[in-house]
């Protein structure tokens, strides 16, 4: 089974068609969101102090045993974390690339509005997407760099994630590129949610996609607001 691009006659995979592409964008970002609301509890408990702190991270490695080896679940949410992200930046990439070959160059007006001077409206949110998509990917290396592999230590390096959080977020320009970052997956999440339960089929008349606006932006403000508690908990001595 094969499908036709709508400016050219050069058939492609059905797996590579424009309805599978968003389906599976919609799909891996909504997976990402499920990863980010349980990081995020996990990231609350800062506020439990440390031992309480370490030993989640510590059991976070348990996880699984002895079914599964020490690390073993930690390793195949990694997987699927890696094969969701590769899915969500293929899609999207793909499908911007098809949008400005469809309009030579020039991008597609995303949403019809008598309100906007030139025919269309696009939110803040939708506007920057794929730049916000970016200094995402770009966090995600650091992130993972000062809180995980332990590479990047600003405050000081420690065996003890705890500590790794309080000496990170005790300085501000660790504390202000947090919260740019965040902002960014706000935006991101704000428009992400939204767009992936439309591509599943949710937007189904006006009130569902009321309803749709404010599930999302409830998803993105608990997400945004949860993740950046510990930083200026941190930064103004509630905790450490």
């Amino acid at each position: 089974m094969a499908t036709r691009t709508e400016n050219s006659t050069s058939r492609i995979p059905v797996w590579r068609s424009t309805v599978v592409l968003k389906a599976a964008m919609a799909v891996s970002g909504l997976v990402l969101v499920g990863y980010l609301l349980a990081h995020m509890y996990g990231n609350l408990k800062v506020f439990a102090g440390q031992e309480a702190f370490d030993e989640y991270a510590h059991h976070l490695r348990e996880l699984g045993e002895p079914m599964l080896p020490y690390a073993g679940a930690l390793w195949i949410i990694r997987v699927v974390l890696l094969a969701a992200i590769g899915a969500h930046i293929y899609s999207a990439v793909t499908l911007w690339r098809r949008s400005r070959a469809a309009t030579g160059g020039q991008g597609g007006n995303r949403y019809a509005s008598s309100k906007a001077k030139r025919g269309s409206q696009r939110s803040y949110a939708s506007f920057t997407m794929r730049w916000g998509g970016v200094v995402i990917v770009l966090f995600v290396i650091y992130h993972l760099m000062h809180f995980t592999w332990n590479t990047v230590a600003p405050g000081g390096a420690s065996d003890s994630p705890y500590e790794r959080v309080v000496n990170g977020f005790e300085i501000w320009w660790v504390v202000l590129s947090y919260t740019i970052a965040l902002l960014a997956v706000g935006f991101h999440l704000r428009h992400g949610v939204w767009a992936s339960l439309a591509s599943l089929g949710a937007n189904t008349s006006p009130r569902r996609r009321r309803q749709l606006n404010i599930l999302a932006t409830v998803v993105a403000a608990v997400i945004t607001v949860g993740f950046l508690l510990p930083p200026f908990g941190i930064f103004f001595g509630l905790v450490g």
